[in-house]
């Protein structure tokens, strides 16, 4: 998963981006409206975390925008704010979820990933597709009931695909999807061709069939359709 945390207040952002990161996720941060402005326009999230109160702007602005341009993203508001009105309110405007501070970080954790289940898996814990089963809570992915023995950014990669099958992707969406705010480090996308290759040879292995299509000089397409 894909999160952006918008938060004026690094001691927090810090604690949350170490916690999701350590559950797995890719957590890229902005702690100004003008920051996370730029982020949300020019790269794709699965979930956005959003506090109202930010030196620059506020929280709500970056909803508006969100929805204006129909960015397909789930959003949960974060806020000291708890009165009923602020909390309807950003829920109207369209927020899926609302989080009053102080708060858990294993309690925003577990609303991450209701929100992306319902949103991705429709509510669902597991993912199907033919003879694949993917369990994203706990990482698996079965091909004709045998387990894979999978890397991070292989399961990763491979999670990527199904969730975006029968669409186009490039290779840049495929990096920029795994490394975030470090994509930068990679001087090529020679990662992505070692880890398709061990995926298929994996997939192979256990009898499964090869539904990574590449697309000459642009990308990749994960279907079962001719």
């Amino acid at each position: 998963m894909k999160i952006l945390v918008i938060e004026d207040n690094i001691e927090l952002l810090k604690d949350i981006k170490n916690f999701l990161e350590v559950e797995g996720n890719i957590c890229e941060i902005a702690h100004t409206y003008k920051s996370a402005y730029s982020k949300v326009g020019y790269f794709p999230y699965d979930i956005l975390i959003v506090d109202i109160g930010l030196p620059d702007g506020n929280g709500l602005d970056i909803i508006k925008e969100v929805k204006k341009e129909n960015i397909d993203a789930g959003i949960i508001i974060i806020s000291a704010r708890n009165a009923v009105g602020d909390r309807i309110h950003g829920l109207e405007i369209g927020a899926d979820d609302y989080l009053t501070k102080p708060f858990y970080l294993a309690e925003l954790n577990a609303r991450i990933k209701a929100l992306y289940r319902r949103k991705v898996y429709n509510g669902s814990r597991e993912i199907f597709f033919n003879e694949i089963k993917i369990k994203p809570d706990s990482h698996e992915v079965f091909v004709n009931n045998h387990l894979l023995n999978l890397t991070k950014k292989e399961f990763d990669i491979f999670h990527f695909f199904v969730v975006n099958r029968h669409r186009l992707l490039t290779k840049e969406a495929i990096a920029e999807h795994l490394w975030g705010d470090h994509i930068e480090m990679a001087d090529s996308f020679n990662f992505i061709y070692t880890h398709l290759a061990n995926l298929r040879k994996k997939i192979a292995g256990s009898g499964g069939r090869d539904y990574i299509k590449s697309i000459y000089s642009v990308g990749y397409k994960f279907t079962d359709r001719e």
